[in-house]
């Protein structure tokens, strides 16, 4: 892998984590202002934020595999 083609995963892996922690908040501000009566919100909110933080896992580590050098 290029220096360029690391560069473009690590970037992608820090979007990734940073969207992981948007919806993580999201989570968050349901817990604390809007439960027990939002109850409905929970399987969506918390599909979304499962979905994004696998997508920072597969991302995370297809770039630890690039770092050293290994196949993804």
């Amino acid at each position: 892998m290029t220096d360029e083609e690391l560069a473009a995963l690590d970037k992608e892996v820090k979007k990734l984590k940073r969207i992981a922690s948007e919806w993580a908040s999201q989570m968050h501000d349901l817990v604390e202002d809007r439960l027990p009566a939002a109850y409905h919100e929970i399987p969506e909110l918390s599909q979304s934020t499962f979905d994004a933080c696998k997508a920072w896992a597969e991302a995370s580590t297809r770039l630890a595999a690039a770092q050293k050098g290994l196949p993804a």
